[in-house]
């Protein structure tokens, strides 16, 4: 989303939009595991006003998300809501080599702020970083694969590392 800087005031203005995903998900794919995908546009909520030569923005980006659990493979959807803050201040003249490092902090120098990457940031930085199901996924027999979450397989259980036998006694007898 692009907005004017010229129509940026000083009292707070509104706006809900859709942000496209398009350029989202194919960042999330990793070759062949996609452990997440938005499946449509993330609706965002702004509110906007200007300080000054700042420009400050906030609101909140909610999208629906699929994602592919890593223990058992099932997809599952989920909502994500980001609250997010941005000041764009305008870009100095002078190169100053590095960046603030501050996340919220960006900088602008044309007739137009360009809110949709710092937005895409804060999209993947807001999603888990290992996409589960559900807190407590069983998982997949490693023998047989079949998801301990529906039905218990049945294979034996296995023996374990004969060397840490030592060690299960120990836990066994407390």
């Amino acid at each position: 989303m692009r907005i004017r800087t010229q129509d940026i005031l000083e009292t707070t203005r509104s706006m809900t939009y859709d942000e496209p995903t398009e350029v989202l998900n194919p960042l999330l794919a990793k070759d062949v595991v996609h452990d997440y995908e938005f499946t449509g546009p993330v609706t965002v909520r702004l509110n906007y006003y200007r300080a000054g030569l700042d420009l400050l923005f906030d609101g909140e980006a909610v999208g629906h998300i699929v994602g592919q659990c890593a223990r058992c493979l099932e997809a599952y959807r989920f909502d994500l809501a980001v609250p997010f803050r941005f000041v764009f201040v305008p870009r100095p003249h002078v190169d100053v080599g590095a960046e603030t490092g501050d996340p919220d902090l960006s900088y602008y120098d044309g007739p137009e702020v360009d809110l949709s990457v710092p937005l895409r940031e804060r999209l993947i930085l807001a999603l888990p970083t290992q996409p589960l199901c559900q807190e407590g996924c069983r998982g997949l027999c490693p023998d047989c694969g079949a998801n301990r979450n529906t039905s218990p397989c049945g294979c034996a259980p296995r023996a374990g590392n004969p060397r840490l036998a030592v060690l299960r006694q120990l836990r066994m007898g407390s």
